[in-house]
C-alpha cells in the first residue's frame, strides 16, 4: 500500500473513480487546481504513478500524445476514437480470456493481465465524416 495518506492523492483517486472520461494528468490538474492552489503538475504525475504502481488506477495508454488514466480497475475493454481521442469503457469480453489462455499454452508464457483496445471513429466523428 502507499506509505502514507495524502489529501491530494485521495482527491485524485476520488476524481478518477467519479469520471468515465479517462483523463490525462493535465485534465486532473485543471480540475483540482481550484481546490488545491499549491498543486503542481509534477505532483499530479508522481501521485498518478504511485496509484498505478499500487493497482488503484490503471493507464489506458497514450491518446493524442497524452497518457490517459482509468479509475476503474475491473476487467473491461476500451474504445478509443482515432479522430477526437475520446475513450469509452466497453464491457469485458469473455472470449478474450480463453484466447489469452490458449496463447499462454501455445507459447509457454504465464499471462498476469491483458488489455483490449478497440480503435475507430466514435458516433460524433463518424457523423462528421459522412
Amino acid at each position: 500500500m502507499i506509505c502514507r495518506r495524502s489529501v491530494k492523492r485521495d482527491a485524485m483517486l476520488d476524481l478518477l473513480r467519479s469520471t468515465d472520461c479517462h483523463p490525462s494528468a493535465d485534465w486532473i490538474f485543471q480540475q483540482l487546481r481550484p481546490l488545491y492552489p499549491d498543486l503542481s503538475l509534477g505532483t499530479v504525475y508522481r501521485n498518478l504513478n504511485q496509484l498505478c504502481e499500487h493497482g488503484l488506477i490503471k493507464r489506458v495508454g497514450t491518446v493524442n500524445g497524452q497518457e490517459r488514466y482509468d479509475g476503474d480497475v475491473s476487467p473491461h475493454a476500451h474504445f478509443v476514437c482515432s479522430c477526437c481521442g475520446s475513450v469509452r469503457d466497453l464491457p469485458p469480453s469473455p472470449p478474450t480470456q480463453g484466447y489469452v489462455e490458449e496463447c499462454s499454452k501455445q507459447f509457454g508464457f504465464e499471462a498476469t493481465s491483458y488489455e483490449v483496445h478497440v480503435f475507430g471513429l466514435c458516433q460524433a466523428c463518424k457523423k462528421l465524416k459522412q
